[in-house]
């Protein structure tokens, strides 16, 4: 089986981040950069499931040059090889000219599952998996909390607010998970060094016959206009209980709208 595991890299989100001045994205060159928490549970996923089927795993990952850290980081959990997309044209991309790019990189190659997180950490949007099941004519399985395959039949359990729901379609087909679905494991020092010799190949708009004018900021579906920093947390308000606490609190929920 050719599983292919899509990997963000983003800024760290426990630590502060920011904006660039000059066109307010995510100042990544400046921030400390990790893979995407969900991802991780999706290259586990792969890697699971690779073990189960004797299947090959490849990461794909488009981003700036830096980016091929969390590439070697991924791969030293376990992958067998990476796909790495970069171009300058590529910054200040939206979700849909993002999903544009991946689309082309996925053309090149070979796979029976797609599997990535279910949403990133830096941008959230949830529709990555939808986007791509679109562009690929394939089947989106979204929201996994476990996953099996059964020769062509991909089922899922989906999560949802009230329980799950199963979901099934035939390879190929995309697959997000949430991090519910597993833990991930660490990379050994053998995986480590192992990582530094595995393949990356890298890959241009050019070398997937996209134009540089269909994406990037300039061809972006949505544009951040202003940023503020956020505003220093005040000290708030301190009611002393003397007899009438209660309603003082009541009063102040309701004049937050809190009630």
């Amino acid at each position: 089986m050719k599983i292919v595991v899509l990997v963000k890299q983003v800024p760290d989100s426990s630590l502060e981040r920011h904006l660039s001045s000059d066109d307010f994205t995510v100042d990544r060159a400046s921030a400390s950069n990790v893979i995407s928490e969900i991802d991780e549970n999706a290259i586990e996923a792969a890697l699971v499931l690779a073990e189960e089927t004797g299947g090959e795993v490849t990461v794909l990952t488009v981003g700036p040059d830096h980016a091929t850290e969390s590439v070697r980081k991924a791969l030293s959990m376990g992958p067998d090889k990476a796909v790495h997309v970069v171009d300058d044209a590529i910054h200040g991309s939206c979700a849909v000219t993002t999903s544009k790019i991946l689309a082309g990189a996925l053309g090149k190659q070979e796979y029976d599952i797609v599997l990535c997180g279910a949403e990133s950490t830096d941008g959230g949007t949830q529709v990555m998996a939808q986007m791509l099941s679109q562009r690929l004519g394939i089947a989106a399985l979204t929201g996994a909390r476990k996953l099996t395959v059964d020769g062509g039949k991909i089922t899922v359990e989906r999560q949802t607010e009230d329980g799950y729901q199963v979901v099934s379609a035939a390879a190929p087909a995309i697959v997000s998970v949430w991090d519910s679905m597993n833990t991930p494991r660490y990379p050994s020092l053998k995986g480590i060094m192992a990582a530094k010799r595995k393949p990356v190949e890298t890959l241009s708009l050019s070398d997937l016959d996209i134009d540089p004018a269909t994406v990037g900021a300039g061809a972006a579906t949505s544009t951040v206009v202003s940023a503020e920093p956020r505003p220093p947390r005040g000290a708030g308000q301190k009611i002393t209980d003397e007899g009438s606490g209660g309603s003082s609190l009541a009063e102040f929920l309701a004049s937050e709208k809190f009630v």
